[in-house]
């Protein structure tokens, strides 16, 4: 059987056996698990409706997985947090636990934690299963909580569709979306951020820290409760409530979901629930410990471990209605070295033996159950090594995302602001850098996002205007080079990463607007400070400040991409690019895009060859409306001159003057 994937890619012929043998694994554990098609994968992922807490019309059922315990109590405030024989669970087949409750022994908000004995030990559990945790604010200790509101939240809004054409993704912090120095909430949220989104023309969130996590700092990367959205921003209800007021915007919702480890909090996660490491993770301390995170690697070899975590999948489709994944950590998953000092220069670097086929059999099964769940949901993979066919149909050979994160695109627009001069800037290069993907696998094209931002970082305008920001970003005031420098690429920057785009764009909030600084959550290290975990606003709404050119040309470019039908998928060619002018020129559709990365030089009558036609302005980084000089008059449309060598091929020369340091599109209107 020769896959598609191998035919599409010759490339790949030498590794046909590897390849076909990672898909015949994921056939051969998706019919165990579906036991030879009898029940469906869907079914399958079913153990939140089995574990966890439940309240029945006559009882409460409370059931966890704990092979190695030897006894499990209920402990917490109803019954003074002891060990008491009417709260001892009863040992069930498969090393199931059970405790069955009256329904007057329970109440809403009850906190509560398991007291789970082993041969050797005892300690606190917060259920791994638990839907809700929160934490004292005096003792700061996590507990589990009942949750059992007298009205559940009703959707409003049912059989949502995401918009995908193309993918506008604005990743966002629920925390640190606020502007005063504090957490902020689900509600702020729905209030004050969701009708942002929507006026900027994105069209889907990624919401990052949903999942419970008991340090902060982490942004949501250290998990210990899958199944528990985090109490720091609210209620459950008040996120299903967020995520309904969005699909009314249009607005898809995309959860970053990491599954690629776990904290190693014993008190407040999973690790040694039931003193046992290899309960969900590796036996050996080798596989078992991340060694860059600090964290566990979960064991996706067991069946029990596929279970929990495709479980996690679908509960948060089904309970919360999100509409997709952003999976986190993809390369540390597929590679027993997680990918650290491997430089993936050839196609040897996917097939030589060092890849985790459990983990990459796990990671096609969640994408195989999340479409099967909803067809139109949206999976994405962060992934750095360029692993072929991650975004590439299941059937075909591929691993069912679709859509791949272009990560080296931001780390090119770093490296390049870092060590070259401006002039040094090459459009080749920048075409390249942009452009270099598999042309059957979708990506999401990104200047920065969240991971560009954080301390000991630094933001592309903070790179690029660094302490001139503090001085030179009034209107009032006198200006720098700096800072006109500054404005000037982060919009160039910004429009030629977004439009050239084969499947999404995305930002991280605030960057748009050029948010100053970086990111540092409160720590000790900085005395417990949010000033910096949170995003100002104001800075962007202040019209005698420069931040709100940025975020009104962000706003300008998005509108115009939404102009072309299914952008994303509109063929591309480039038109023009000579490293020694520093000038790029492409068309999509009707539009033309021009690009002068000289920070001196200004060319007038600059030919390319275009599409023979009449062409005006629609979007000038240059504009005064965008802080720029206005230097191109926007009213002066654009005609070819005919050109008899190349008028067979219906091209003849278009003529403009192109400033320093700009860029602007044209749209063919005869």
């Amino acid at each position: 059987m020769l896959l598609d994937i191998v035919k599409r890619d010759p490339w790949l012929k030498p590794f046909e056996e590897v390849i076909t043998k990672r898909h015949e694994y994921f056939l051969h554990k998706k019919k165990q698990l579906t036991r030879d098609g009898s029940i469906t994968l869907s079914d399958f992922a079913s153990g939140h409706h089995y574990y966890g807490l439940h309240k029945t019309p006559t009882e409460w059922i409370l059931r966890e997985w704990a092979p190695n315990a030897t006894n499990i109590f209920l402990i917490g405030e109803f019954n003074n947090w002891e060990q008491q024989e009417l709260y001892r669970f009863k040992r069930k087949e498969n090393s199931n636990w059970e405790l069955i409750l009256p329904l007057n022994k329970l109440k809403h908000l009850d906190k509560y934690k398991l007291w789970v004995e082993w041969n050797g030990g005892s300690g606190e559990r917060i259920p791994a299963w638990c839907r809700r945790v929160v934490q004292d604010d005096n003792t700061h200790i996590f507990s589990a909580q009942v949750w059992n509101p007298e009205k559940e939240y009703e959707f409003k809004t049912t059989n949502f569709k995401p918009d995908t054409s193309p993918l506008l993704i604005y990743e966002s912090h629920i925390g640190m979306a606020t502007s005063e120095e504090k957490v902020g909430t689900y509600n702020e949220f729905r209030e004050n951020i969701l009708p942002r989104i929507k006026d900027n023309g994105y069209n889907a969130i990624q919401l990052m820290a949903i999942q419970e996590h008991p340090y902060y700092g982490s942004f949501g990367y250290h998990v210990s409760s899958f199944f528990a959205s985090s109490s720091r921003f609210g209620t459950p209800e008040e996120l299903k409530q967020l995520i309904d007021a969005a699909h009314q915007m249009g607005i898809s919702v995309i959860m970053d979901i990491v599954h690629s480890h776990a904290v190693k909090n014993e008190a407040e996660g999973i690790a040694r629930f039931d003193g046992t490491f290899e309960q969900y993770f590796h036996k050996d301390a080798t596989r078992r410990n991340h060694p860059a995170w600090d964290s566990l690697c979960f064991d996706y070899g067991k069946n029990e471990v596929l279970h929990f975590l495709l479980s996690n999948c679908k509960y948060w489709m089904e309970e919360f209605k999100f509409d997709g994944f952003r999976f986190d950590g993809v390369t540390s998953m597929l590679y027993y070295s997680h990918g650290l000092e491997e430089s993936f220069t050839s196609y040897e670097s996917y097939y030589n033996g060092g890849q985790d086929p459990d983990a990459i059999t796990y990671l096609t099964l969640a994408n195989n159950l999340v479409h099967d769940i909803n067809p139109e949901a949206i999976t994405i993979a962060e992934e750095v090594s360029g692993m072929p066919g991650l975004a590439l149909n299941i059937d075909a050979g591929g691993y069912g995302f679709d859509y791949r994160m272009a990560m080296n695109i931001p780390d090119f627009w770093i490296k390049t602001i870092k060590e070259k001069k401006d002039e040094d800037w090459t459009p080749s290069t920048i075409w390249w850098e942009n452009t270099n993907r598999r042309a059957d696998e979708k990506t999401i094209s990104y200047v920065e996002s969240h991971d560009q931002a954080l301390v000991g970082d630094k933001t592309i305008i903070f790179r690029l205007i660094d302490a001139d920001m503090y001085w030179f970003m009034s209107k009032l005031q006198d200006s720098s080079l700096k800072v006109d420098r500054g404005i000037a690429l982060h919009k160039m920057i910004r429009l030629v990463t977004a439009t050239t785009i084969n499947g999404g764009y995305l930002t991280f909030m605030g960057n748009e607007f050029g948010h100053p600084e970086w990111i540092d959550f409160p720590r000790e290290g900085n005395g417990w400070s949010h000033k910096h975990a949170r995003r100002q606003w104001n800075l962007a709404d202040d019209k005698n400040l420069k931040y709100h050119y940025l975020g009104d040309f962000d706003k300008a470019m998005i509108q115009l991409i939404k102009t072309v039908p299914n952008f994303q998928d509109s063929s591309i060619t480039k038109l023009w690019d000579k490293d020694k002018d520093s000038v790029l020129a492409y068309m999509r559709e009707d539009l033309i895009f021009m690009f002068n990365f000289h920070p001196n030089n200004s060319y007038s009558d600059y030919g390319i060859l275009a599409p023979q036609g009449e062409y005006k302005v629609v979007l000038n980084t240059d504009s005064i409306t965008f802080g720029g000089y206005g230097h191109i008059d926007e009213t002066i449309h654009h005609f070819t001159i005919h050109d008899k060598l190349y008028e067979k091929y219906n091209k003849g020369w278009l003529k403009t003057y192109l400033p320093a340091r700009s860029a602007f599109v044209l749209k063919r209107i005869k």
